[in-house]
């Protein structure tokens, strides 16, 4: 039975794998569970695995999982007590959390007064400097132009990260090593702020070369209770997102870890901070440890903490929302073991971790000792590209870092995904590599061709073989028994009918791409959002210049000329949805003119 105190019934404001982790959490304590969903999700798992589901909108997340007054209005119909954001979307929004408290529902978080703190990174860190916490040389104030950028670099020393002041998970930074590069990196900066947290404003610190980022856990309750659940490793990732992450970190010793977790405690003392949340920082080559940023919601990579610590994070949230104290003291925390996690997201390491959407055509989850998936999907879901391309998260316990790490190898080996490219075949190159069996920070290592290449060479791919009139074949491999033998062998079959409508839309996006080609086209090489373009009709260009920039499943990708040129026919401007293969402009040598079609 749920304790008295504890809510009946909450609303999970989210999709995905974390909605699906959080609604266990919530059946496992008696409290009924409301999910939302938009009309892109309407056979998504999140929605049928919780007792209730209401749609609350169209598929961006402008039109439903960031329209703050539906979720709050279906929250109070379904009559919910309490909200539950998880992370992304509106789990670090201040005038939500303040509206579902003003409807008379309880946040399952932070204060609005700490997320807005924290939120805003240049307040953030004149707080933690005040408090008397480390943080990375750079300015407390927003840089208002590109010239007080350079004014500042020159303060404080090359290279600089110009990042947004509302950001986070590697959302508006740029960095920046030359005077030259400010003005593209200062706009680019401010218009993935204002895209992703409605927020232009930038700030600059020191760019440190090659730290590790490492992150502590904290749990604070509404009694001035504080405590931190030791360091999770953070360093491997690409386009400043996760990919790796895992506890407890091999740089950090008893004597770091004390250090750094006092640093944790005294920033979320400072913040006035109460439920789950994690302070990021950085720690140099030297051993010296900075405060970066706290992020006021769980973590994606809260699990491997859970891991070695046997706690469930999801839960503290919840009974610290309902006014419970905290059951532990510093002294009664307890690492054991080693954690793993991977992040199994729909994107092609081959090409630049481009996302990659698409329906999931088979899917086959590892188990065993020591093995958890968090995951969101299943057979014949839907990988949207309206949203993070994260499919899974798969995790891996040992008694120390190479036992996890080989029974992550296990596991990775056991996963199958089809219908979709993944990073699978990436994390088991990975994985694989020397610098992170020797524990490295894996710098230029991950986004490398050589690891793009072995990648590539160990996704488990179906191969199409054939074509007939009535369909492709694609081949499988199967276990066959003769005299009580076992043999693999491989199997034509037909392509399943999904599969080839799947075929046809990439053989016209191809065609179109090829026709394109012929004509000097540039196009788009995934479905997404257009959102700036940087150059006009009759302009002259270099290779290698960017033209455009294209939003696709919550990540930038810049769109280069492919060769020196003058831009003709270019047709896309800021807000633009755009498919793959889809023309955006055609580059014509000079003296040339377009050629005819």
């Amino acid at each position: 039975m749920r304790p008295m105190a504890l809510f009946s019934k909450v609303l999970v404001a989210n999709r995905g794998e974390i909605a699906v982790r959080i609604s266990r959490t919530l059946r496992e304590l008696g409290i009924a569970t409301v999910a939302v969903y938009s009309e892109a999700d309407r056979d998504a798992l999140h929605a049928r695995l919780a007792d209730e589901a209401y749609l609350i909108g169209p598929g961006p997340a402008a039109e439903s999982y960031l329209a703050q007054e539906r979720v709050i209005e279906v929250a109070l119909r379904a009559g919910a007590e309490a909200i539950h954001p998880g992370y992304g979307f509106l789990a670090e929004n201040a005038s939500f959390a303040r509206a579902v408290e003003q409807a008379g529902l309880v946040w399952i978080g932070p204060p609005a007064e700490a997320i807005e703190l924290m939120g805003e990174k240049t307040a953030a860190r004149a707080a933690m400097k005040a408090a008397g916490v480390p943080v990375v040389p750079g300015t407390t104030q927003p840089a208002r132009s590109p010239e007080e950028v350079i004014r500042a670099a020159e303060e404080i020393g090359w290279p600089i990260a110009i990042k947004a002041a509302a950001g986070g998970g590697g959302k508006g930074l740029k960095l920046v090593r030359a005077p030259e590069e400010v003005a593209a990196a200062f706009a680019s900066a401010q218009r993935e702020g204002q895209a992703y947290f409605a927020d232009p404003s930038v700030y600059v610190e020191r760019y440190l070369e090659d730290p590790r980022h490492v992150e502590v856990q904290v749990l604070a309750d509404a009694y001035g209770n504080v405590i931190h659940l030791g360091e999770r490793e953070c360093t491997i990732q690409r386009r400043h997102q996760k990919l790796v992450e895992e506890t407890p970190s091999p740089a950090v010793d008893e004597a770091l870890r004390a250090g750094i977790g006092a640093i944790a405690v005294e920033a979320a003392r400072a913040a006035g901070y109460r439920s789950a949340g994690t302070i990021e920082g950085l720690l140099t080559q030297e051993g010296e440890y900075y405060f970066l940023e706290m992020n006021t919601r769980i973590q994606v990579e809260h699990t491997v903490t859970e891991m070695v610590t046997g706690l469930d994070l999801v839960r503290e949230q919840v009974l610290i929302a309902a006014g419970e104290p905290l059951r532990l003291r510093q002294e009664d925390v307890r690492m054991l073991g080693h954690a793993i996690e991977c992040r199994i997201n729909a994107e092609d390491p081959g090409s630049g971790f481009l996302p990659c959407p698409g329906r999931i055509t088979a899917y086959r989850e590892p188990g065993g000792p020591g093995i958890r998936v968090d995951s969101g999907v299943e057979a014949g879901s839907e990988v949207v590209g309206l949203y993070d391309p994260l499919i899974a998260k798969l995790i891996a316990h040992g008694v120390d870092r190479e036992h996890a790490r080989r029974r992550m190898l296990r596991a990775l080996d056991e996963y199958e995904i089809d219908g979709v490219t993944t990073l699978l075949g990436f994390h088991r190159a990975l994985l694989r590599h020397p610098c992170f069996i020797q524990a490295g920070t894996c710098r230029g290592v991950v986004e490398s061709e050589q690891l793009a290449k072995q990648a590539q060479e160990l996704s488990h791919r179906t191969t199409i073989l054939a074509t007939r009139p009535d369909g492709r074949l694609q081949e499988r491999a199967i276990a066959v028994e003769v005299d009580g033998r076992r043999f693999d062998v491989r199997l034509l079959v037909p392509e399943p009918p999904y599969r080839e409508l799947a075929r046809r839309r990439r053989q016209r996006a191809e065609a179109s791409a090829a026709t394109a080609s012929a004509r000097d086209a540039v196009v788009s090489p995934m479905q997404g959002t257009v959102l700036d373009v940087r150059v006009s009709e009759g302009q002259s260009v270099r290779a290698g210049e960017v033209l455009c920039i294209i939003e696709a499943m919550k990540m930038e990708n810049e769109i280069d000329a492919h060769r020196d040129g003058i831009v003709t026919e270019l047709s896309v401007q800021p807000g633009q949805p755009v498919r793959t293969g889809q023309v955006i402009c055609v580059v014509v040598q000079e003296g040339r003119g377009a050629a005819s079609d």
